[in-house]
């Protein structure tokens, strides 16, 4: 396996004992492919995959079994299991899909939300940017607890939709992203302050300006498809 980034997974719910040892190893493995633990298109040896995580084999099958019906990981019968590629025409697929889906679902959270909806966005949107201020200029989306609290703020845009299938799918769809901005972030040239952005996708939704701020998350995500894009010609060398 080839590895890109020292794992610590030490901070992952694997450690309770309570839950199942499949979900265990299915969490621990998702964290370490989403965030780029193992580099994209490299081999998922099962015995290395056993020595590090210290799960037998079962769990871990059923894990990259799940995994491969996410889209994160390869399957083939012969050749075992892979991190899936990179690539543009999986990005594109990954923007065209939160497009549809994500844009809907703030749509529909801002007719429905109350109060306590936007009271969370607020406070997560606070933590976000106490997290951004403490960070240095390097890539902020390589801090792990950035990227959490990130993930957090995008979900509690969208916590308020009706429908409980499309907020699920926009997370796993947020996540499937997770490892194209990272890889940007690798070879992006300069940091890049994401802070601006997301206040502005805020202020238009607590104002209940649905057309603004529906626009702003699609000029967001879009935003994500053309950094990843020309990072991916830098590490090509185009």
């Amino acid at each position: 396996m080839h590895k890109i980034e020292t794992m610590n997974t030490s901070n992952i719910s694997a450690a309770d004992s309570s839950t199942p040892l499949s979900e265990q190893a299915f969490r621990s493995l998702r964290h370490d492919v989403l965030i780029g633990t193992f580099e994209a298109g490299s081999k998922l040896k099962l015995d290395e995959l056993q020595g590090h995580y210290g799960f037998s084999s079962s769990p871990l099958r059923e894990a990259l079994s799940r995994l491969a019906q996410e889209g994160l990981v390869r399957a083939d019968e012969r050749r075992g299991f892979r991190v899936a590629p990179i690539s543009s025409q999986d990005l594109n697929d990954i923007t065209h899909m939160r497009l549809m889906l994500d844009v809907p679902a703030l749509r529909s959270a801002i007719e429905s939300g109350d109060d306590a909806w936007e009271g969370a966005i607020v406070a997560t949107f606070h933590r976000l940017e106490k997290v951004e201020s403490r960070l240095s200029d390097g890539p902020v989306i390589l801090d792990e607890e950035w990227s959490e609290v990130h993930r957090t703020f995008h979900s509690a845009l969208i916590a308020a939709c009706a429908s409980e299938r499309q907020r699920v799918w926009s997370a796993s769809l947020f996540d499937q992203a997770e490892r194209y901005r990272r890889f940007s972030a690798r070879h992006r040239q300069a940091g890049r302050r994401k802070s601006n952005e997301h206040r502005k996708i805020m202020d238009a939704t607590l104002r209940r300006d649905t057309d603004t701020a529906c626009a702003l998350l699609g000029e967001h995500i879009l935003s994500t498809q053309r950094n990843v894009e020309a990072a991916m010609k830098r590490a090509a060398g185009v």
